[in-house]
């Protein structure tokens, strides 16, 4: 039995309000939940349980690719969230990412040095 857990990795450049932070990270959790009982079921049913979430913030777009590269080249499963330009921000912004839920000891080979947000 692995310790899994989820991370969001949120731009803090978009000076978004907390209220939408808090929707981007549900939008991100969701996502990324919903791709990984797809994908790696078994991670999925490990999680579930207790459901560990991590948000950590990124000062820009680049160092948010940068992030997803990383998970890609190592396998983690991603989603991506992308605001539809309601309120805050303009439509089709890249705002967070979610790395798994994925094994621990693999997500923080990626978001291991990021701050909290």
């Amino acid at each position: 039995m692995e310790n899994m857990k989820q991370i969001i990795a949120i731009r803090t450049d978009l000076d978004m309000g907390k209220g939408k932070i808090a929707a981007q990270v549900g939008h991100a959790c969701v996502l990324g939940a919903e791709n990984v009982r797809k994908s790696h079921p078994d991670w999925f049913k490990e999680w579930w349980d207790g459901q560990e979430k991590v948000v950590v913030k990124v000062s820009s777009l680049k160092e948010l690719k940068e992030i997803k590269e990383h998970a890609i080249s190592l396998n983690i499963p991603w989603s991506e969230v992308t605001d539809a330009g309601h309120t805050q921000i303009e439509p089709g912004t890249t705002t967070c990412i979610s790395l798994g839920p994925a094994p621990q000891d693999l997500v923080d080979k990626v978001t291991g040095n990021l701050k909290l947000l």
